[in-house]
């Protein structure tokens, strides 16, 4: 077995032992390993966010959460390359970083089998792309703090390019990401405007996430006619 098949094996044995803890020693008999690789995997899985924690004592040892995990979810080859697929769309979004990280989370609990079955489906995949059409330029890196703001609903700090490339410093409430087109915005409530703003991503020099926490707005994002696209709902309950 391989170290990461031994991970995933090695969460799933947790879970099923929860809420009893199962120590380091019977961990290695069970995976034949010593007890010095299993400390290693499970300060590995520690540190990637998984919620275990060790127990003292004679009867201790390591404890998986069961509420705050979820059991893997089967994927098949098909799947994992169609998400593949679809990570070339992403780019220049808010959210290509985070799928590509989602991805390879995918990639990383799949069995050997499966793993391998997929890397082969992705060799025979191509991309056709217009000759004529000139190479798509390299999407805005979109800041961590930007992206963490609006899920924690902080207020951020914006060091803002316009279109002349007047730079400017504000304080934006975020509401939401806009796009889906040519290029992608941050909604927000402008403090410096005192009113809704659609923020291109591109022109986004620095953000800074603050401590404070950003009101409640109801904005109406199809308001935002300026940027010159109809805006649409993201149904989630097609996607997810």
């Amino acid at each position: 077995m391989n170290r990461t098949d031994r991970l995933y094996a090695l969460v799933e044995e947790l879970r099923a032992a929860a809420p009893r803890p199962r120590s380091a020693r019977a961990l290695a008999r069970h995976f034949e390993v010593s007890v010095r690789t299993i400390e290693r995997d499970l300060a590995a899985l520690q540190q990637s966010g998984l919620p275990i924690h060790a127990e003292p004592g004679r009867t201790g040892g390591y404890v998986l959460d069961r509420e705050r995990t979820l059991p893997p979810l089967t994927v098949t080859p098909a799947e994992a390359t169609a998400l593949a697929v679809a990570l070339h769309a992403l780019d220049g979004t808010p959210f290509a970083v985070d799928a590509r990280s989602a991805l390879h989370k995918v990639l990383a609990v799949m069995p050997e089998r499966e793993r391998r079955a997929t890397g082969e489906l992705a060799e025979r995949v191509r991309l056709l792309v217009p000759a004529s059409r000139p190479a798509r330029p390299a999407g805005p890196v979109v800041p961590r703090a930007l992206r963490e703001a609006l899920t924690a609903g902080r207020v951020l700090r914006l060091d803002y390019a316009d279109a002349a490339g007047r730079r400017t410093a504000r304080d934006v409430e975020p509401l939401g990401f806009l796009g889906g087109t040519e290029h992608w915005y941050l909604a927000g409530w402008c403090r410096l405007r005192n009113a809704p703003r659609g923020f291109r991503l591109d022109r986004v020099r620095a953000a800074t996430a603050l401590d404070e926490r950003a009101p409640h707005r109801a904005v109406d994002l199809t308001a935002l006619d300026t940027l010159g696209s109809d805006v649409v709902p993201l149904d989630a309950a097609t996607v997810l």
